[in-house]
């Protein structure tokens, strides 16, 4: 199987350029993986998405929006995750478990994915009440009190941003050591709704049963004693981690993040889109956006 362009990712970026190459004729195959969406699909109401209805929508149901308008157009789907990529030679190829499909350009949109604690009640309540997305899900938290679990720039910054709307912000940190800088931890100390803890880590989320956060059960690193915290909301912020285990023969940050020129990669014919390469934004809508420049780019490279 050729194509003229494949599009590896099924999240907002990557179903965006498929919308704009599938209007551009380009008939896209878009690889989405079995777990389709990105990380739209962890989350329940989208309220900053621009144009749709003004009480907000669903993740799941925009991803599937998008998907039906790209369809629409002439994309074709297939629900495999890749496993193998050669952009050595030209046309690329691209490895599925069941396919080979040779392509003349591709656009990788593989997204981020949130580090987690790896708790079995994080995991319930995700989309309940737990985010990895403050920018996302704060407005939520009008005068609750909400925990952010992190030690790095990003805890930081999750925290600050959540005093706009939350009535008090907890920071857990699981050591005295922080990964943040010097003044955005001191910015963060200094705030009167915020509440540092240290050399603590989170035990268990509660409660899985009611499908709502009331609070969580923490340990203290030092004596081993746990005691609960009661909060409304938890945000989880210890990074991100770029989904590009398969593209090594592109250039990456020290993260991982792929390096882009725009959205081009260092391989001609190659573009990135979407979290795969920012890890600044991480925004559902800057992902859309960086996938339409990505489609454009893509057409302007077949001529």
């Amino acid at each position: 199987m050729e194509r003229e362009v494949v599009i590896i990712g099924g999240g907002p970026a990557g179903l965006t350029a498929a919308l704009y190459t599938a209007r551009a004729q380009l008939a896209p195959l878009v690889i989405e993986g079995y777990q389709t969406g990105g990380q739209l699909m962890l989350t329940t109401m989208v309220e900053n998405w621009p144009g749709v209805n003004v009480d907000g929508i669903m993740g799941s149901d925009l991803i599937q929006n998008i998907h039906k308008q790209a369809e629409h157009f002439g994309a074709d789907f297939l629900s495999e995750d890749v496993t193998e990529v050669d952009f050595s030679q030209k046309p690329f190829i691209i490895k599925t478990l069941n396919q080979t499909v040779k392509a003349k350009t591709v656009i990788i949109s593989t997204g981020a994915s949130a580090r987690w604690l790896g708790l079995e009640s994080e995991k319930a309540l995700t989309g309940y009440g737990v985010s990895s997305c403050a920018t996302c899900d704060g407005a939520f938290f009008k005068d609750k009190v909400v925990t952010v679990v992190g030690g790095g720039d990003t805890a930081m910054e999750e925290a600050l941003f959540l005093t706009r709307f939350a009535s008090h912000v907890h920071i857990l940190n699981r050591s005295s050591n922080f990964k943040a800088s010097v003044i955005m931890l001191e910015r963060a100390r200094a705030h009167e709704k915020i509440t540092v803890h240290e050399n603590v880590v989170v035990e268990k989320i509660n409660d899985v049963e009611t499908k709502k956060v009331t609070g969580m059960t923490l340990r203290e690193t030092l004596t081993n004693k746990q005691y609960e915290l009661a909060c409304d909301g938890v945000f989880i912020a210890i990074g991100h981690k770029p989904n590009t285990g398969l593209f090594d023969m592109l250039d990456k940050d020290d993260v991982g993040y792929l390096i882009t020129d725009g959205v081009k990669t260092n391989v001609p014919g190659v573009f990135a889109c979407g979290d795969v390469q920012d890890s600044k934004y991480r925004q559902a809508i800057t992902a859309s956006g960086s996938g339409c420049m990505a489609a454009l780019e893509a057409e302007r490279w077949l001529g």
